[in-house]
């Protein structure tokens, strides 16, 4: 059973997911997966009947609304925080692409998570969720509004079009490395039909990086088209040496506790040192559990 409480979480998440949507009351239902009468109840503060209890848990994981009473998640101005934000603000502001690879667990996912849900026009594709071309089209043209069903080159051209009416749209591309060839020559050619009018930023662990120079290296068609057009380089922050790179995510890690146990009386090392894996770095996605668990 879905509580109330949880239900008006949801709805001041629509409210403000709402406020960085350009489109119409109907396109952002559309982008939302509802009707628009739904989402106009739902905004009014209708709480039953309306949508399923499936519904409402699918809406607070779109939104990233945590199921349980636990805080929600505050963001520390990490150095990855910060060296990502400031990319991807660039890159909208100006129409440009970027290309980011790096560790996994260091807080690519959850930076990008949270510039779409502070600015406007931006839209987040978790690639591993939407891997091959169909899936990564339709999935963009719905988290856009427009229509993400029906003929493919339907979709794909009214979404081409759409995104060239909107002011300084941006799409963010995480866990790039799952997308299959055929979504990456995709994403080539929607990044032409919308040059200089549309900003998009690329993710992935170093995985991604190895893999797009493979396929350039065995002349895969497509891939270094795409490359060009993302910058002719990967950008990365974490540095290469073990000792350098332990530093920086001990103090990385130190930030986020420091940020989300404000209240609590904890122990900082026991935490940071619960997290670490067996190379002895810490784990950032464990420090949630962690803290809760104190």
């Amino acid at each position: 059973m879905i509580t109330n409480e949880l239900k008006q979480k949801v709805v001041e998440g629509l409210r403000e997911r709402r406020k960085n949507f350009a489109g119409s009351d109907s396109k952002f239902a559309v982008s939302i997966c509802t009707s628009p009468s739904q989402l106009s109840r739902i905004l009014k503060g209708e709480l039953d009947r309306v949508i399923s209890d499936a519904k409402w848990i699918s809406l607070a994981r779109m939104l990233d609304i945590t199921l349980s009473n636990a805080p929600q998640w505050q963001p520390a101005n990490t150095p990855v925080f910060a060296f990502i934000k400031e990319q991807m603000t660039l890159c909208q502001e100006r129409s440009q692409s970027s290309l980011f690879c790096d560790k996994s667990d260091i807080g690519k996912t959850y930076t990008a998570m949270w510039y779409q849900k502070n600015n406007r026009n931006v839209v987040y594709i978790d690639c591993s969720q939407v891997k091959t071309k169909f899936a990564l089209i339709r999935h963009i043209a719905q988290s856009f509004g427009t229509e993400s069903k029906g003929r493919y080159a339907e979709v794909y051209n009214d979404l081409a079009y759409y995104i060239k009416t909107l002011d300084k749209p941006f799409i963010i591309l995480d866990e790039a490395g799952d997308l299959t060839y055929e979504a990456f020559l995709e994403i080539k050619a929607l990044w032409n039909a919308t040059e200089n009018a549309c900003g998009w930023y690329m993710m992935g662990a170093n995985g991604l990086k190895q893999k797009i120079s493979r396929m350039i290296n065995a002349d895969k068609v497509g891939y270094e088209e795409t490359y060009t057009r993302f910058g002719s380089r990967t950008i990365k922050l974490l540095p290469e040496a073990k000792a350098e790179k332990e530093k920086m995510l001990l103090a990385t890690a130190a930030m986020i506790i420091k940020a989300n146990a404000q209240a609590k009386d904890i122990d900082m090392n026991k935490i940071i040192n619960s997290t670490r894996g067996d190379d002895y770095l810490p784990s950032l996605r464990r420090i949630y559990k962690a803290i809760n668990i104190n």
